[in-house]
């Protein structure tokens, strides 16, 4: 993989700008205290100034409409030396729309923070087609506006990736994980009463803890198939997205695919062993599992997995490949900050997976 230019670290006082480049959701009116938590919490825990994109909460009818909107945003932020980092209000399902309005010289010729997850996958993989490292990780809907309080797992991966020029180091499992929860109400029991308390109530907090949140006890990193250390760098795959741009331009190239560590979120979509088959078969005509050195994914089910290993062992014949299940950065709270084409090592006998660089310079 070709080096990627690394961005500056982010310090107390910078100006961090909030972007929809995806969905558009942060500026519906039912999210828009959602959207308001995130920006108070931001700013609060980092000590950082947050400015919205122009058009980042003009809700999801209208960013859906006007994609070149979106990609006006992206442009001027970066062009903007006011502005330090970028991170996405959420992932989405269109971000391919966007491209045709992009310069991808304006990415590189500005390097900075640009964070997100989910289809925010296929902006990584712009911006490596750009030379420009990125960071799959939160978004500020979910997890940094996350019911309650924004969990110290998250906080501290933001901290020491993006914050910090010091090696990332070991990334531990987390000891306890809980589903995105949408709903913009919890109900709080007062004696034999039950009363809807509103979760994002427009006043200057960053936390309730009344609002329990129904943590589960992780179950640590579990190796489906490899042994020994291996190391490699990462790119973020989020099935789905990626899907949508392969033939073009951005999609990852043979020479990113070799000796890579791929963050793979895949799952029987739409609830079909057979669509979710079809999709690792798509990255696997791509060339992506060829020259891998290792698998990381999420939680799997039993469908999941079966169908991963029938791709991975029986049809692309790599028994070899290195798969590592249960990694803290899926669609799930907490995550971890991935920074894409970093190098990677990952223990299998331990198990046990370390970050080798900084995130940032």
């Amino acid at each position: 993989m070709k080096d990627l230019i690394i961005p500056k670290k982010l310090n107390a006082g910078d100006k961090v700008a909030f972007i929809s480049i995806s969905g558009g959701r942060a500026g519906d009116k039912d999210m828009v205290p959602r959207y308001m938590l995130g920006k108070r919490r931001f700013e609060k825990i980092f000590n950082v100034e947050v400015v919205e994109t122009p058009n980042a909460l003009k809700g999801s009818e209208y960013l859906y409409e006007h994609p070149e909107k979106r990609a006006e945003d992206l442009m001027c932020a970066l062009k903007d030396d006011s502005i330090k980092g970028i991170i996405c209000n959420q992932g989405g399902d269109d971000s391919y729309r966007v491209l045709p309005y992009i310069d991808p010289q304006v990415i590189h010729d500005n390097p900075k923070v640009f964070m997100g997850f989910s289809d925010i996958a296929t902006w990584t993989a712009v911006f490596s087609y750009a030379g420009v490292r990125s960071y799959y990780g939160p978004t500020v809907l979910t997890p940094i506006a996350q019911p309650g309080k924004l969990d110290e797992y998250t906080e501290n991966a933001i901290r020491r990736t993006l914050f910090s020029n010091e090696v990332i180091g070991e990334i531990k499992p987390s000891e306890w994980n809980t589903p995105i929860d949408w709903n913009t109400t919890y109900t709080l029991k007062n004696g034999l009463q039950k009363i809807q308390v509103d979760r994002f109530s427009e006043n200057d907090a960053i936390e309730d803890l009344n609002d329990k949140i129904p943590w589960e006890p992780g179950t640590g990193y579990k190796v489906l198939q490899g042994s020994g250390k291996i190391r490699g760098h990462i790119i973020p795959v989020c099935g789905g997205p990626l899907w949508q741009i392969m033939g073009t331009k951005y999609f990852p190239t043979a020479d990113m695919w070799k000796d890579s560590i791929i963050a793979l979120e895949h799952c029987n979509i739409y609830d079909s062993k057979l669509a979710g088959l079809h999709e690792l078969r798509a990255f696997a005509a791509a060339g992506a599992f060829d020259k891998a050195k290792a698998i990381l994914t999420g939680p799997l089910d039993d469908d999941s997995r079966e169908t991963l290993f029938r791709v991975i062992n029986k049809e692309v014949q790599r028994p070899d490949l290195v798969i590592l299940e249960n990694v803290d950065y899926i669609h799930r709270t907490p995550m971890t900050v991935l920074p894409v084409g970093a190098q990677m090592e990952i223990d299998c006998d331990a198990p046990k997976i370390e970050i080798l660089e900084s995130g940032v310079l």
